[in-house]
């Protein structure tokens, strides 16, 4: 069996909205009237950047246009780079005690390779025995493609992996990979969340 984790929202703390970045990085809110393809085309952008298909400078730049220039590309990236905020409490203890009851831990994020750098300090995401993310893969979830991918790199069926994940849309797509998959509430301590499921599976 492997035990596969989400990292934003489930292992670590993020921001989650743009609003809330602000804040983090002691940058200016300001009002911003967003057009009405706006949240399509910020989601678009966000695919191509944690896929690996534009760099950061570009990544920046294209935020910054994408608010009609009310963030310069600088505040853009201090937005960017104050999105993770911190782990959640006991999940690198749960970790640890996942590895002494000799089960196989690992992680599949939609990540960027700027953010990839920080949550790699994070001890419970070190402490993971195998580390897969959109960026790396070229892939993204939900798209059904990034759950074969992981199967084939892991060399795990889908039958044999639990996963926890804080969004409903790669919840399901995890699900119809046959995996055994768990919603993570983000805004409640996680670490109670995930050893209940597991409990309640007979993992732990």
């Amino acid at each position: 069996m492997l035990i596969c984790f989400d990292l934003g929202g489930v292992l670590v703390r993020i921001c989650r909205s743009w609003p809330e970045g602000c804040r983090a990085a002691g940058v200016p809110e300001r009002e911003h009237r967003p057009a009405s393809d706006h949240d399509h085309r910020k989601n678009e952008l966000i695919i191509r950047y944690q896929t690996g298909r534009v760099d950061c400078e570009d990544f920046f730049q294209e935020l910054s246009d994408l608010f009609g220039g009310l963030w310069s590309p600088e505040e853009a990236a201090r937005v960017h780079h104050a999105w993770i905020l911190e782990p959640y409490a006991g999940t690198a203890e749960l970790i640890d005690e996942l590895h002494r009851a000799g089960l196989a831990t690992a992680c599949l994020s939609n990540t960027s390779h700027s953010h990839w750098a920080p949550l790699l300090e994070v001890p419970a995401i070190q402490a993971l025995g195998v580390r897969h993310a959109s960026h790396l893969l070229g892939l993204h979830k939900p798209d059904p493609a990034i759950y074969r991918a992981f199967e084939v790199e892991t060399g795990t069926p889908g039958e044999d992996i639990v996963f926890f994940d804080d969004l409903p849309e790669n919840i399901a797509a995890a699900r119809a990979a046959g995996w055994d998959a768990v919603r993570i509430d983000h805004a409640r301590e996680t670490a109670p969340q995930i050893r209940a499921a597991l409990e309640e599976r007979g993992v732990l």
